[in-house]
């Protein structure tokens, strides 16, 4: 009996498993978890800001954009390929940089667009967004006649 092991642990080892191959094989093909055309960001937030980390190595600051439409600020890079092959005689046999145009976009609620600021540094693009007050901090009680 002490050789058996519950079928749920088996089952979630092997579906684990499975899905590590599976990320594996996307990762290796060029297709993340993000997405082809993504990249990774943390977010933290405070009760007056976000703060949010991309990573975006090998990026100029001029080949970013940041924008802010309604609640949804957006983030997109270019990066274009630069090496082009003009002769038969040399092949790419095997390529992982990924080109072209990479977005994320996040949600951010009561954000002050006038006060958004961001750096490039070292490959990480920081941004903060501040938070406007929110309406319930300036609520007027209307008296009813």
């Amino acid at each position: 009996m002490s050789d058996l092991i519950p079928f749920n642990k088996r089952t979630d080892a092997f579906l684990s498993s499975m899905m590590k191959s599976f990320n594996d094989m996307f990762e290796s093909a060029g297709i993340s978890e993000l997405g082809a055309k993504s990249f990774r960001t943390d977010i933290r937030e405070t009760e007056n800001a976000y703060y949010i980390e991309a990573e975006l190595p090998g990026f100029d600051k001029k080949d970013i954009q940041i924008e802010m439409k309604g609640q949804y600020l957006t983030i997109s890079a270019i990066r274009n390929d630069v090496k082009e092959i003009k002769n038969d005689i040399e092949k790419v046999i095997h390529q992982e940089r990924h080109y072209g145009e990479f977005i994320r976009r996040f949600y951010v609620d009561r954000a002050d667009e006038d006060q958004i600021k961001a750096k490039l540094e070292h490959g990480v693009l920081k941004i903060v967004v501040p938070k406007v007050a929110t309406a319930e901090e300036g609520r007027k009680r209307i008296r009813i006649e």
